[in-house]
């Protein structure tokens, strides 16, 4: 069975004589989360465990050594990619590390508040879509209607239908949409869309305001 990270790191101490508390000194985490970590009790952030690599004289990428073949088919909670990011509008991370060999595309969707006067533009384009709420409301436009989702619910429809989404409250709105086609599978970069903007092929991201 192959070495958790926090076995990796109480391993690698041991090799190098080192105490908790040492490491602790030289990472500026605290000695009762090293404890844990090395227990395998809690999670550790990417930024973090690179500190940790620093400390004990390896690559971050250490860590992830080791049997490739089903480790790649999972992506840990401080492995996930934020994508995309609008500042005015959401936070896209991939819920994948296979993006460019999957048919499905899994994201984590942060909304973030924005008027309920800004207008919302509907789009369609080829594919189907699942998505779920998983914190606050989602305002969802379908075909050219107005629905509130609400933690716990859940929608599934044809691209093909006027959609969009936005978070009119005042605070943030967390949805997992799983989406086909996906436009990383086998992909060139010049079929990738350029972040920022509509498109009509990653599904949504939101269209600026136009200009008056």
């Amino acid at each position: 069975m192959p070495k958790t990270i926090g076995q990796k790191i109480k391993d690698l101490r041991l090799r190098n004589k080192l105490t908790l508390k040492e490491v602790s000194q030289r990472t500026n985490l605290s000695i009762g989360f090293l404890s844990q970590l090395e227990r395998g009790l809690t999670d550790i952030a990417t930024d973090s465990l690179g500190d940790i690599a620093s400390a004990l004289g390896v690559d971050l990428s250490y860590f992830f050594a080791g049997p490739r073949q089903h480790q790649r088919h999972i992506l840990r909670s401080y492995e996930k990619e934020v994508f995309h990011v609008d500042l005015a509008r959401f936070i896209h991370y991939h819920l994948t590390n296979q993006s460019d060999s999957k048919i499905l595309l899994p994201r984590l969707i942060e909304l973030l508040p924005i008027n309920s006067d800004e207008e919302i533009s509907v789009y369609n384009h080829e594919g189907e879509e699942f998505v779920y709420v998983l914190e606050g409301i989602l305002t969802l436009f379908l075909d050219h209607e107005q629905h509130e989702l609400y933690p716990g619910d859940s929608v599934h429809y044809k691209s093909t239908i006027p959609h969009n989404w936005a978070n009119y409250t005042s605070k943030m709105t967390r949805i997992l949409v799983v989406s086909i086609p996906n436009p990383f599978l086998e992909a060139s970069e010049e079929e990738i869309p350029p972040e920022g903007g509509h498109t009509t092929t990653l599904g949504h991201v939101f269209k600026p305001p136009e200009k008056a």
